[in-house]
């Protein structure tokens, strides 16, 4: 028997099963997501994270939405250096006194270095030791690099898919699909937690924001946590012009996220400064989980923490607590 042909076919069944979800009514799919949600995870409580670019621009990558890509023409094109250690625990203080749970830090690295990784490495420790999750996002790992930020005391290692197998050509060519999942694999074996999402709004079909899902349903085990970014368009990137896209097919991808990953921490992140309260409120209905809590996202704006804390008390919800990752494991 034709074994590639047996995968083939398993692939199309949890495709077509993924859009089926994603043909419900559309409340019908929302309360769905929202039992499915509050048999895993406490009702009203949402996790909070704080992100910091600890070094910026001038990626060999050629990610066509990313603004610190040396391929594109903006103003984050020029590199700058990796931030020094102070200033990182200033920020990863002030994010704690903020009431964030967990630090998570960004370098604009195609894959580290091992001096590069070596200042990283003290960055975790340091963060790690103020009583914080820590979470960083450096590109492609090398081996023997997750077991060096395990033993720093690393909880989750973020690299996103950012969409379908079938439709990531159109969006990068300089770093292949196997290439993330191989990172993937070697955080996985280290033993730490998967971060691992994509980005709607990429100008993908319906059928290929399904098929980023049901690839990301397919890890075994699911992602700890899942971030979905809605593009946020900055010129000079060949996103710049994409229409965004629909604000309720957007909750769709929430509600079938958390439907096919019951357990992990499904997080908004890039583009809320873009959405309404109504719109996050029904992500929220349709099982979001986290989000990322202060002024900016690596590059991009995010909503005022005053802004954030002002939305969660009108919907009557209120920081997670640590246990939360405990019950959700």
């Amino acid at each position: 028997m034709d074994t590639n042909a047996v995968s083939r076919r398993s692939a199309a069944l949890r495709l077509a099963d993924v859009l089926s979800l994603y043909d419900m009514p559309f409340l019908d799919l929302v309360l769905r997501a929202q039992e499915v949600h509050r048999a895993h995870h406490p009702a009203n409580q949402v996790q909070l994270s704080t992100l910091m670019s600890i070094k910026t621009g001038a990626c060999t990558e050629d990610c066509a939405y990313c603004p610190q890509s040396a391929h594109h023409d903006t103003e984050l094109a020029e590199e700058s250096r990796l931030v020094d250690l102070e200033t990182v625990l200033a920020e990863a203080r002030a994010a704690r006194a903020q009431g964030a749970q967990r630090f998570c830090m960004g370098a604009a690295w195609r894959s580290p270095s091992e001096r590069q990784l070596d200042d990283v490495v003290e960055m975790v420790r340091e963060v790690k030791a103020l009583g914080l999750e820590t979470c960083v996002t450096l590109g492609m790992l090398k081996p023997g690099q997750a077991e060096r930020l395990k033993q720093a005391g690393l909880d989750f290692y973020n690299h996103n898919l950012d969409t379908s197998p079938e439709f990531y050509g159109s969006i990068i060519t300089t770093r292949s699909y196997q290439d993330r999942l191989d990172t993937l694999d070697r955080v996985r074996e280290a033993g730490i937690k998967v971060c691992c999402g994509g980005i709607v709004g990429l100008g993908e079909s319906r059928r290929e924001r399904a098929g980023l899902l049901a690839q990301l349903a397919s890890l075994e085990p699911h992602p700890e946590s899942v971030p979905i970014n809605n593009l946020v368009r900055v010129e000079g990137t060949p996103m710049a012009d994409v229409p965004a896209v629909d604000e309720l097919e957007f909750v769709r991808t929430i509600a079938v996220a958390r439907i096919l990953m019951p357990r992990s921490v499904l997080r908004l992140s890039a583009g809320r400064n873009e959405m309404s309260d109504s719109m996050q409120a029904l992500c929220f209905m349709a099982g979001a989980s986290s989000i990322f809590y202060g002024d900016a996202l690596l590059t991009t704006d995010n909503p005022r923490q005053e802004t954030d804390r002002l939305l969660l008390e009108r919907m009557g919800l209120r920081p997670a607590e640590q246990a939360v990752e405990a019950l959700t494991a």
